[in-house]
């Protein structure tokens, strides 16, 4: 649990406020799971922050919380190019994947159980700066930023398929398509697939899969 905390405050994931008059703090709790190995054996134990998000109100702290997933139909003309052109497909895995979205309402949440701070600023709430999971809007919000860092890096968001991103150089083609926290990257210019890696690397934790 101290070391979620303390990733959640290097994210900088929230700041400590006074209870705004009228404004009703989301309530929150901790989930508590065990990671094991392949053998059986315990690897960690992991401790997550949740937002209750069911106690979230519509148009007050929640509004548009729709997140646009991959369709099937490009999963399979994608991988359909990939074997016919002999491109290689590559898949990454982004960490904490919620905790990157940037809110655009704004969310006061109760002080995290089990929270140590001052006794001045035990009556102080969260004021939100970074979705957390179980947040109604964390998928819309966590999409909105990759999108945003996409386009940042020359790449064109399909109108057909808005979690089908293209980039086109000198002749050759990159593809990336997400599916919430995870991506593949194919196409025929293995220069841009790698500064693509690096790119995202930097933008967030990224956990690479493997081709």
């Amino acid at each position: 649990m101290n070391e979620e905390m303390k990733s959640l405050q290097k994210n900088e994931t929230w700041k400590l406020v006074e209870r705004p008059l009228g404004k009703k703090p989301v309530r929150c709790r901790w989930i508590y799971t065990v990671k094991y190995k392949a053998d059986g054996s315990i690897e960690r134990f992991k401790a997550r922050l949740i937002a209750k998000g069911y106690t979230q109100t519509y148009e007050i702290d929640s509004i548009e919380t729709f997140a646009y997933v991959v369709k099937i139909n490009t999963v399979r003309v994608l991988l359909s190019l990939a074997a016919n052109l002999d491109w290689s497909l590559q898949q990454f895995d982004v960490k904490n994947v919620f905790l990157h979205g940037e809110l655009s309402k704004e969310v006061y949440m109760d002080l995290p159980p089990g929270c140590m701070v001052l006794e001045k600023q035990c009556q102080e709430v969260c004021k939100l700066k970074k979705s957390l999971y179980g947040l109604k809007q964390s998928p819309r919000s966590w999409f909105g930023r990759f999108t945003k860092s996409m386009r940042a890096f020359g790449y064109h968001q399909s109108n057909l398929d808005h979690t089908l991103f293209l980039k086109k150089q000198h002749g050759k083609i990159t593809i990336l398509i997400v599916y919430v926290d995870d991506m593949v990257v194919t196409g025929n210019d293995p220069e841009e697939r790698k500064a693509l890696q690096n790119y995202l690397s930097r933008e967030f934790k990224m956990k690479d899969l493997g081709h």
